[in-house]
């Protein structure tokens, strides 16, 4: 039986997947929740990137694309992720044709005839990929490629929702905002805003709000005790545009633009008489009222598709085991991680990979000429070439300090942007 390798995933790396398993004369089945290629990139399409177009665009990708007359882009260029979506992800979702199903969620991998449970049938039987609509799609074996865009951290400090944060939902938002849209703007312009997190994203969000000027009032709630390194490398980072967003963010809190609150891990939001929300850290310290918040603490990997296939993942980051080390936060920044592939990515289920954000767990290290690396090496292993697979062919930039969500400052007109 000739079945395709399931890619869960039309992003950055699952077209790339994609395209190096075309390369390979492996028929892939790209499945995306979402109604069109690159679902989640253009949920953040105001924001520019802060990688260099040069490295946004995988090379069995630019080979594919290549014969349709597509031109890449200026390669030191920084789109925004909607450009990034518009000029590069759509077109190789095009070229692949019937190869990428939109609108399809899967909700579930399992072994076919069998549970996670049993030993027998996991080399023999295929993989069986179940859609929301029930339909079942046999593999040869899945690349999740899914990422974390739809599980963002919560504002709670323990990593729980805080108490009362679900019933103030309408006034919490955990993507750094469009400004550019007028009734955005409208929600955030001359109100009173806090701002937990010590990412690229918070420090976008800072950026942006303390330029609305209009009044614009911003706490910025730090977890860590201090402001320390949040800025990142400034001078140092060779990713330039990441650079001088931590500049600016410094800027407008040496400015007095910004009121900082180191050490608060929100326990509790609270309505005071008037509608504001007061946010009550574990200490008892309190902040606010504040008209709105923005939970900008990170992302985290939803595993439920998962429940019957062997993971073996970190406990602490939720990523695999032997790709952990290499990835954690508290050691390595973007430009520290060693270049890995298959082998840290396979799992005890045979067939079964997690690559490009998912595979990070809950580490903000993530570049995306990590997951090119990553799903050129896993679709080598799936195509029994292990020297390919085992070759190391990925030079990444010292980044300095990578410290959250991935986004940076602008070197255009556009907020700043993704990680990339």
């Amino acid at each position: 039986m000739d079945l395709p390798v399931v890619v869960i995933g039309a992003g950055p790396a699952g077209l790339a997947a994609a395209a190096h398993l075309v390369g390979r004369g492996i028929e892939p089945l790209v499945l995306e929740a979402g109604p069109e290629p690159g679902a989640a990139v253009r949920e953040w399409g105001h924001v520019r990137l802060f990688s260099r177009w040069g490295e946004l665009v995988d090379a069995a990708a630019e080979k594919l694309l290549a014969p349709t007359g597509w031109t890449a882009p200026d390669a030191d260029g920084y789109p925004t992720g909607a450009e990034w979506a518009r000029h590069y992800l759509a077109p190789l979702a095009e070229v692949l044709g019937e190869r990428v199903r939109t609108g399809a969620p899967v909700v579930a991998v399992a072994r076919r005839g069998w549970d996670r449970v049993v030993d027998a049938g996991r080399t023999t039987e295929p993989l069986t990929v179940r859609l929301a609509t029930g339909e079942r799609i046999l593999a040869r074996a899945v690349i999740d490629t899914s990422g974390t865009w739809t599980s963002p951290g919560p504002l709670g400090g323990d990593g729980l929702p805080a108490l009362g944060e679900e019933e103030a939902a309408g006034r919490i938002s955990y993507r750094v905002p469009d400004l550019g849209d007028p009734a955005v703007r409208a929600r955030y312009a001359g109100r009173r805003v806090a701002v937990a997190g010590s990412g690229h994203s918070a420090l976008t969000a800072l950026v942006e709000l303390t330029a609305l000027g209009e009044g614009t009032r911003v706490h910025w709630l730090l977890r860590r005790g201090e402001i320390g390194d949040t800025f990142g490398g400034g001078d140092a980072d060779q990713l330039p545009a990441r650079g001088a967003l931590g500049r600016r963010a410094a800027q407008a809190v040496a400015d007095g633009d910004v009121t900082t609150v180191p050490g608060f891990r929100t326990a509790a939001v609270h309505r005071d008489d008037a509608g504001g929300l007061v946010l009550e850290s574990f200490d008892g310290a309190r902040v606010g009222p504040v008209d709105e918040v923005l939970a900008l603490t990170g992302f985290r990997p939803d595993l439920a598709m998962h429940a019957e296939i062997r993971l073996d993942l970190d406990p602490v980051l939720q990523a695999p085991r032997a790709l952990a080390p290499l990835i954690d936060p508290n050691v390595h920044s973007c430009g520290t991680v060693y270049p890995h592939g298959a082998a840290e990515l396979a799992q005890p289920e045979p067939g079964v990979y997690l690559v490009g954000m998912k595979s990070y767990g809950r580490a903000p290290t993530y570049l995306s000429l990590t997951g090119y690396e990553q799903v050129r090496s896993v679709v080598a292993a799936i195509a029994g070439d292990r020297e390919a697979a085992e070759r190391v062919e990925l030079v990444l930039p010292e980044t300095g300090v990578c410290s959250g969500g991935g986004l940076a400052a602008e070197p255009a007109a556009a907020p700043a942007g993704c990680c990339g």
